[in-house]
Order: C-alpha cells, then sequence, then structure tokens
C-alpha cells in the first residue's frame, strides 16, 4: 500500500495544483475490501466504479465517501444506481427520465454528468445534441445537472489533445450562456489526460479528473512506461515454480499455427537445438492476460502459456530457483484487472496502515509538489 499511497498523494498534488478535485477510479480492484478501506483510511473521498457489486463493497467499507458510477446506466437497474451512487455518466434521455422517476419514488436527487463523444468512440452523445439534451434534463426535477464529461484513450486508443478539451470548454460555455444556469464540472481528467496536466496544457476549465490507473499502476498511458514521479511497484504477481528443466528452446517436431491461446511473450529466435533452463510456473491463461506479464529479472522471458500454466526461458542460469520458489512479474492493467477478477489467485495486501496510526485527513491535501518533475513522500 506505501507504493499506492505514493502515487496517490503525487497525483493529488498534481490535481489540487491544477485547482480541480478528484475521483478515485477502483474498477481494477474488483471490489477487494482491504485495499478498498486502506483508499478511505488515506482519505479518498470520492470514489468511482463501474460494477454496481463494487460499488456494494465500496457502500460498506467507505459509507460517507461520494460515489460515482462510471458506465451508462441500464433500466433495468435504474433503482439500484441511485441507491448505490451519487453520480452517473450518462448518454440517453430515456435512462435520465427513467432516473428522475425512480428518484422521486425514493425521495432524492441525483447528479448526472453528460458524456460528449469527442473520437474515442466509447460512450457519448454528439456534440450538436447536447443543446437540446440540456434543455430538456434542466425540467426534470430530481435530476441535478452536475456538468459535461467525456472518456478519451479508453477504447480506440486516441491520444487526448488540447483541442478536444477545449471543445469541453466551449460546450460548457454554450450551455451556461444558453439556459443561464451554472455547470459545475468538466469531467475529462483521466490518467491519459495525466502527461498534459503535467505540461501545464490541460485548460484551466478541466475542473475534474477520475483517475485509476496510474494511481494503482504508475502506467504512463501515452508513451507506456512508469509516469514521472510515479511508482510501478504497487501491485506484483508473485507465481510459483512447479518445475525447472533444462530443455531445448526450439521444438523437436513439427509445429502448426493452431493453439488454444495467442502466443504471447517476445519472439526469439534459437539455433536448433540449442540448450538453456525453462521454468514452469502456476499461471496462465485463465488467471490473467500473461501477454501483459513482465518478470521483474530482466534476464527471464515468457516463452509461452496454456490455460494454467506459463513457461519462463531463464537462459544458461536459472539463479538459483528451486521447485518451489517464486517468479515475481510486474503487470499491464489488462493482467492486473483479470487476476483481480478471478477466483484463483490468492490477493495480499501488503504495507498495511496500521489501526492505532493516526492519519491527517489533510494529508494528500498538504502534499504540495510542482507539477512536473516533483515527487510527494506521504
Amino acid at each position: 500500500m506505501q507504493a499506492i499511497r505514493h502515487n496517490l498523494s503525487q497525483v493529488h498534488a498534481w490535481v489540487r495544483t491544477h485547482g480541480a478535485s478528484l475521483t478515485v477510479v477502483t474498477k481494477a480492484l474488483c471490489g477487494h475490501e482491504g485495499v478498498l478501506e486502506q483508499l478511505r483510511a488515506l482519505g479518498v473521498e470520492s470514489i468511482g466504479d463501474s460494477r454496481l457489486n463494487n460499488l456494494k463493497v465500496i457502500s460498506k467499507v467507505a459509507p460517507d465517501a461520494e460515489k460515482w458510477y462510471l458506465r451508462p446506466p441500464h433500466p433495468s437497474a435504474i433503482v439500484d444506481v441511485l441507491k448505490l451512487s451519487d453520480v452517473s455518466l450518462n448518454t440517453e434521455l430515456r435512462v435520465i427520465k427513467e432516473l428522475n422517476v425512480a428518484a422521486e419514488k425514493l425521495g432524492l436527487k441525483h447528479r448526472v454528468i453528460i458524456m460528449v463523444e469527442l473520437g474515442d468512440l466509447r460512450e457519448g452523445i454528439l456534440p450538436g445534441a447536447l443543446v437540446k439534451l440540456y434543455g430538456e434534463i434542466f425540467a426534470l426535477p430530481y435530476i441535478e445537472p452536475l456538468g459535461i464529461g467525456a472518456n478519451l484513450g479508453c477504447l480506440a486508443g486516441c491520444v487526448p489533445s488540447i483541442d478536444q478539451l477545449m471543445q469541453l470548454v466551449l460546450y460548457r460555455e454554450l450551455l451556461q450562456l444558453k439556459f443561464d444556469k451554472r455547470l459545475q464540472l468538466i469531467s475529462a481528467g483521466s490518467s491519459s489526460v495525466l502527461p498534459l496536466l503535467m505540461d501545464g496544457q490541460v485548460p484551466s476549465a478541466i475542473n475534474h479528473f477520475r483517475v485509476g490507473e496510474s494511481i494503482l499502476l504508475g502506467t504512463n498511458l501515452l508513451t507506456g512506461g512508469t509516469l514521472t514521479g510515479l511508482r510501478n511497484d504497487c501491485a506484483v504477481l508473485e507465481a510459483e515454480v512447479i518445475e525447472i528443466k533444462e530443455k531445448s528452446l526450439t521444438p523437436a517436431v513439427e509445429t502448426t499455427d493452431i493453439m488454444p491461446f495467442s502466443p504471447v511473450g517476445e519472439e526469439e529466435q534459437y539455433a536448433p537445438g540449442e540448450r538453456g533452463y525453462r521454468a514452469l510456473v502456476m499461471v496462465g491463461q485463465l488467471d490473467t492476460d500473461v501477454g501483459g506479464l513482465t518478470p521483474l529479472n530482466p534476464d527471464f522471458k515468457i516463452a509461452g502459456a496454456s490455460s494454467d500454466i506459463s513457461v519462463v526461458n531463464l537462459g544458461e542460469n536459472p539463479a538459483d530457483l528451486k521447485v518451489g520458489d517464486s517468479i515475481s512479474f510486474r503487470m499491464s492493467y489488462s493482467a492486473f484487472v483479470r487476476l483481480m477478477a478471478g477466483k484463483y489467485a490468492d490477493k495480499k495486501v501488503l504495507g498495511i496502515l496500521p489501526e492505532d496510526q493516526d492519519v491527517n485527513p489533510e494529508e494528500i491535501q498538504m502534499c504540495k509538489v510542482p507539477p512536473v518533475t516533483g515527487v510527494c513522500k506521504a
């Protein structure tokens, strides 16, 4: 948890320096109570998730936190969305009207962000429909429009741009002038936007960030690798070794391209008859996205994987590994979320904040660092 704590403090410092607010996205945790409890203990006051089951867990461990539902609500779960979240991201007028009807019956108001399509081709209404949609939403007494938002780089891999962010700023100005009503938020900050934020290129009107991957894994979504100032050791997979043998590194029989799983790892060329040590570890494609695993030992390479086992080339030296030892791997987002969602791997939270340790509720807020190269020590 110390690495996550560091990343949380650093990202929060960047966001606060920009004058914006932060919702921590916990989708990848898949409702893991231990980590969620620690995030709340560290002062996280706004949490976003896209699964109602996860929001139930969040409501249990952090009942006083603001909760965001990060998928457009589905009509069959309107009541659950209202009961489990304070804010939802929306694109369909029919659904918003159903939220309004159900909210009246429950005696509450529900806040909404209208998502705008800016090129990533995921959720979002076309900009030309914004005025008409908001004209109808402002007439709904149990719906409180918070503002507009966008998802950038979540589906098609579109690189966020200043032009896209400025479009949202102009759309909000248009809506406020048209209806003479204030829209509080432009929710367009995400892990993929953080590099622009660090470079000082995000318009000041973008005042809400929804960040998950960069906090949980330290990822730089634009260039790959780790974002400057963040840690990439927040989550490590340890896979137990069940076999070590010196073997040929090339098959001795005819092979085919028809395999149950796509090849993983780097394609390496070996001379016929070349030999080396290979380890079999207890993790496979049923557990995670093996292609998203990287051995911490740079001399080790993943050779392939089946449903339940992965094969790691150890080179000429098995590094004193023996059966029963573990090989450690860093995980991509896809590998991490699939592992957290799976039932086969044990999950342990290390570096837990002691129960008797006083937590300064202003700890994150008081973490002040330059927005580009500073490292916050939480």
